[in-house]
């Protein structure tokens, strides 16, 4: 597995600082013990596939130069840690929050964060609560997503944790390009901007047709975003 990082983080053109590759293993093995016990994703059973979709994958944004700008970064709907887990190991100058609602996720990622000594934390938190509190409302200068939801709704979720100047870096898929068009309302009245559809091909798996989407953030978010929970899925903002 430490080889397959390595030559996969080479090939992207991503520098890993020494030790990252060992960290990001022993996470691996972390989370699949945890797994057998809590049920906290779907971890892949072949270590090549487990390598592409949670490591490489996560660590896509840092083939691009700049994207990820900053000291603090927020990792939405973290789920079992990816991307966040390997932004932090890759990017220690980073302080890098995981957020997420279900707390033996939280518990296990904030074990996880002890052992391998990284600068981050894990919250347990909804986001459409959290964003409104002071301590969370723009304070991060880049929001990351994968796998939480569709562009009209992420944009609801995430840009009010967004400083301005800032930036939301989506993980999307083929259909990224519609997803976009559909959340142009949204970004206006959030204080939005669209930004670019970056491709995002990993190593051996060029047939995933992985991109990145980012979105910029130009002005404060008006404070009746987010709505209550559950509110950004049901109704997302596709007029103005």
């Amino acid at each position: 597995m430490l080889d397959r990082i390595c030559e996969g983080a080479r090939r992207m053109g991503i520098a890993l600082p020494e030790g990252a590759a060992e960290k990001m293993a022993r996470f691996h093995e972390l989370l699949m013990r945890a797994n057998a016990q809590f049920n906290l994703t779907r971890v892949p059973d072949d270590p090549e596939e487990a390598v592409c979709r949670n490591f490489l994958d996560s660590l896509s944004p840092l083939a691009q130069e700049g994207l990820i700008q900053g000291r603090t970064l927020l990792d939405l709907g973290s789920g079992a840690g990816f991307p966040g887990v390997p932004l932090a190991i890759a990017r220690p100058d980073l302080r890098v929050t995981l957020m997420d609602s279900l707390g033996k996720r939280v518990g296990f990622l904030n074990d996880a964060i002890r052992e391998l000594q990284i600068d981050a934390r894990a919250v347990h938190l909804r986001a459409e609560e959290a964003a409104r509190l002071p301590e969370w409302r723009e304070q991060f200068d880049v929001v990351t997503a994968r796998a939480v939801a569709a562009l009209p709704t992420l944009t609801e979720l995430a840009l009010p944790f967004v400083r301005v100047g800032g930036r939301v870096v989506a993980y999307k898929g083929p259909a990224a390009a519609e997803e976009l068009e559909q959340a142009r309302a949204a970004l206006h009245q959030l204080g939005g901007q669209a930004g670019q559809i970056l491709p995002a091909p990993i190593p051996g798996r060029e047939e995933w047709e992985h991109c990145l989407v980012t979105l910029e953030k130009r002005r404060s978010t008006p404070r009746r975003f987010p709505r209550k929970p559950g509110e950004a899925g049901r109704r997302p903002i596709l007029d103005e």
